[in-house]
């Protein structure tokens, strides 16, 4: 067998319409498109959310809601999932990542004070809360977050 000997399995392709080539084509007249009306006309296309001139989808429904374009979404991990992890552990994106507690290395973490910790460790993560700090800090642990980034105001040139 040749790549020029393979052809499509049988009844897998069929001739071609050949719309409006008279009566022979078995399309003839109307050629397929019905009679008159903007779909038999050429050039003749209906958008696809038009809904024949009734008031659309989009205009009956209610506005709800608000998105958040600058809105931050942080992985959460609990105080009492840092468990598992030896005195004086680096608990990090990788460490994390390695024992299954956050998906994703590539959002920010945030600790949250659910459960408790008996092993000092040091944690660095995006964000912590104040209570989650306070437990980690009675174990004899640290939490270091990553320095805060200075916001250009608008108007304001960049340094070069």
């Amino acid at each position: 067998m040749k790549i020029g000997t393979l052809k499509p399995a049988r009844g897998a392709t069929h001739p071609k319409k050949r719309r409006g080539l008279g009566p022979a084509s078995g399309l003839g007249g109307t050629a397929g498109r019905g009679h008159k009306g903007q779909l038999a006309r050429s050039g003749g296309k209906v958008p696809r959310w038009f809904e024949g001139g009734q008031m659309p989808i989009q205009r009956r429904l209610p506005k709800r809601g608000f998105a958040n374009i600058h809105r931050v979404e942080f992985q959460l991990i609990h105080v009492g999932r840092l468990a598992g992890f030896a005195k004086g552990e680096a608990v990090n994106r990788e460490t994390l990542k390695a024992r299954g507690l956050i998906r994703r290395t590539d959002q920010p973490i945030k600790l949250l004070a659910d459960g408790e910790i008996v092993n000092p460790v040091a944690v660095a993560v995006d964000a912590v809360s104040a209570s989650a700090r306070a437990k980690i800090e009675a174990a004899g642990g640290t939490v270091t977050l990553p320095p805060t980034r200075e916001r250009r105001p608008r108007g304001v040139a960049k340094r070069g």
